[in-house]
């Protein structure tokens, strides 16, 4: 990024302690939050609440979220904010410096590389990809385009871990051979929903952007799996 502003991220990894720098008084960090039904929420208050750094614009195919999110940002805030439906005219704009991506999952990969590609760096929400190759990709065009891109694990970004991480380093249990990791997460039935007409508010095909087009279901949209 040029000179006149530099994004940069602190050890941990929540969307809150995402850090701007500022080279003059008067300049600011321009943040737009990509999905702002989940957790776009809580990249909109950490954005907000870090000093030279500003969220300018919101994004999200659902008009009707959008809206809401809107007029929140206006209540909390005391100013408007812009919106958006199309992540691709975000990207457009020469005024934004940073995304955060909080989309549905299957557009982590795509809009980060894109972000990239723009000029953007980019705070992205777990997972980072579906794949290896996704992953690869978007890692790829971090280096090619020069772009800080952050990925929202943070327990593997807090203190203790990185500490445990340096210990390990440094071989103060020997030489790690092996190891074994299980996680038990137990999840009720979604029940099931029919499929039906696409409610106007929803632009469903930028809902599922590079992801396979399915019958629209309440099920589906939004994260209710």
């Amino acid at each position: 990024m040029n000179s006149r502003r530099t994004f940069l991220v602190s050890a941990g990894a929540a969307a809150s302690q995402v850090l701007a720098r500022k080279a003059a008084a008067s300049d600011r960090v321009r943040v737009a939050v990509l999905g702002v039904n989940g957790r776009g929420r809580d990249h909109i208050e950490g954005f907000q609440g870090v000093p030279g750094t500003e969220v300018a614009l919101l994004c999200d195919p659902d008009s009707k979220i959008l809206a809401e999110r809107a007029a929140q940002f206006q209540e909390k805030y005391g100013r408007k904010v812009e919106t958006a439906n199309d992540l691709r005219k975000v990207f457009e704009r020469k005024d934004i410096d940073a995304v955060g991506i909080a989309t549905p999952n299957h557009w982590h990969s795509l809009a980060g590389i894109w972000a990239c590609q723009a000029g953007k760096d980019v705070y992205v929400e777990k997972p980072a990809s579906h794949n290896v190759f996704e992953g690869r990709k978007l890692v790829e065009a971090a280096h090619k385009y020069k772009r800080i891109v952050q990925h929202g694990v943070q327990l593997r970004s807090s203190d203790a871990i990185q500490e445990a991480v340096q210990l390990l380093r440094k071989g103060v249990i020997g030489k790690v051979y092996m190891a074994r990791g299980l996680v038990y997460r137990w999840r009720p039935s979604i029940g099931h929903k029919p499929t039906e007409p696409v409610p106007a508010y929803l632009d469903y095909d930028l809902w599922t952007g590079p992801a396979q087009q399915r019958p629209f279901s309440r099920r589906l949209v939004h994260y209710n799996w």
